[in-house]
């Protein structure tokens, strides 16, 4: 059976990551970020898999499923937030979050 590289298997998470970076800077609908920051955790766990494979250890694995479990709870909290915040403001605008300011 082939193996993928670890330089690509690295390549591919770095990728993914600036891809969610990108997404969290440029994006001003809170949905669309909270899908920027899951692409991100996504390409962590993926580093933490392929380093985990290369040394032949669970290490990389287990590590995912703390990642799995935090982007759980965080979509959970951040939906929540979400819901709140269009009851309040009737928009999903991160701009409007300055209002809660003072």
């Amino acid at each position: 059976m082939n193996e993928i590289p670890l330089e690509a298997g690295l390549l591919l998470a770095t990728i993914l990551f600036a891809i969610g970076l990108l997404g969290v800077m440029t994006r001003r609908n809170i949905v669309f970020v909270l899908m920027s920051l899951e692409i991100m955790l996504n390409s962590a766990g993926l580093a933490f898999v392929l380093a985990g494979a290369r040394w032949g250890s669970a290490d990389g694995q287990i590590m995912f499923l703390m990642i799995l479990t935090l982007a759980a709870s965080e979509v959970a909290v951040g939906l929540g937030l979400i819901i709140q915040m269009y009851k309040k403001f009737k928009t999903v605008d991160i701009d409007v979050l300055s209002a809660l300011k003072g």
